[in-house]
């Protein structure tokens, strides 16, 4: 007999209006049918409920801050089998200029989300993190993170991720919860909002603005697309080992001035656009991503080349002009839509 209303499983996804998170539901809404997915989102400048519009209908959708325990407590006890928490401030250039409000969002609104998941019984809580809480990598090397790296974090942001991490693994050795958790590389794809070098590139040469490269652009990232990232965290939740670990990379080393050009040629626009500023603090010079335990152990494979996945998202961002117009309006009005300087 179904447990939940007609559904057999109830899964509760933190900040499912967000960029990954809103991919995940409409993921787990496809793959799963049978599942109740219950949102909670406090709707920032990362969550868009716009996002998840053609499936607000079937699912259970919540707007408030995970630090409101109050409103979090009826969820829980109406019973969850699943946690996946997406929910942080993600943003490094952000972390910098407001440390606390990453501590409030990354730390402690994952303390409650553990202790309320501990108190009433769910079968496994699932913490989404980055492959940032290791640090960086020398430029030239052939090495990558894996799940044993020592964690190395050098901003705010991974700093309060590195702690969050610490925690559920504090919740697994201490009172026994079920968790896993997934460091991934940096994500692009559909609904991701410009704070990130993929978007931001994207809407600068759809809008012939320039294209503004920290220092000198050789600054390397592990590119993951979306779907298969959604993939992953599907593997780990239903399948992963309690208490472990997991590395989710796409395998697609590149640096932001291959970015620059590869979205140039995509859009026919002339590479004058690229422009190169001062290079922010604290910026890590690679990333990359080993997956090898998750493919070995789960069958994890990227199935997205960079090519295709950034096909994908010029394309999806060139269909959905409203929506980012709608973002920028709601927050700012970012460099690359104001004039240029003379």
């Amino acid at each position: 007999m179904p447990r939940y209303n007609g559904y057999m499983t109830k899964l509760l996804i933190t900040g499912g209006a967000g960029f990954i998170g809103s991919n995940f539901v409409h993921y787990i809404r496809q793959k799963y049918p049978d599942y109740k997915i219950v949102v909670v989102d406090k709707l920032n400048q990362q969550g868009n409920k716009e996002n998840l519009k053609s499936v607000l209908g079937d699912i259970e959708f919540h707007e408030f801050d995970l630090v409101e325990e109050d409103k979090l407590v009826p969820i829980f006890k109406d019973g969850l089998d699943y946690v996946v928490h997406f929910a942080a401030e993600t943003n490094v250039d952000r972390s910098i200029e407001d440390p606390d409000n990453f501590v409030n969002s990354n730390v402690l609104a994952t303390n409650i989300l553990l202790r309320l998941s501990r108190d009433h019984g769910v079968n496994r809580y699932h913490h989404v993190s980055t492959d940032e809480v290791f640090g960086s990598l020398e430029l030239e090397s052939n090495a990558k993170f894996s799940e044993t790296t020592p964690y190395d974090p050098r901003s705010p942001y991974s700093a309060t991720k590195a702690a969050s991490d610490h925690l559920v693994r504090s919740y697994f050795h201490t009172y026994g919860l079920n968790v896993t958790i997934s460091n991934c590389s940096n994500n692009y794809g559909p609904y991701q909002v410009p704070e990130n070098i993929v978007p931001v590139f994207t809407l600068m040469a759809l809008n012939d603005k320039s294209l503004t490269i920290y220092g000198d652009g050789k600054s390397v990232r592990d590119y993951l697309f979306v779907e298969d990232h959604c993939r992953a965290i599907d593997l780990i939740l239903h399948n992963g080992k309690q208490g472990e670990t997991y590395c989710v990379g796409g395998g697609q080393e590149q640096n932001s001035i291959e970015i620059a050009d590869k979205i140039l040629q995509i859009t026919e626009k002339p590479e004058s656009l690229k422009t190169f500023v001062k290079d922010r603090p604290g910026h890590d010079r690679r990333y990359a991503i080993d997956h090898t335990k998750l493919s070995q152990e789960l069958g994890y494979q990227p199935s997205v080349t960079f090519e295709e996945g950034l096909q994908k998202t010029i394309d999806w961002y060139k269909n959905n002009e409203a929506w980012w117009e709608g973002y920028m309006k709601k927050f700012y009005v970012p460099k690359f839509l104001q004039e240029d300087d003379e």
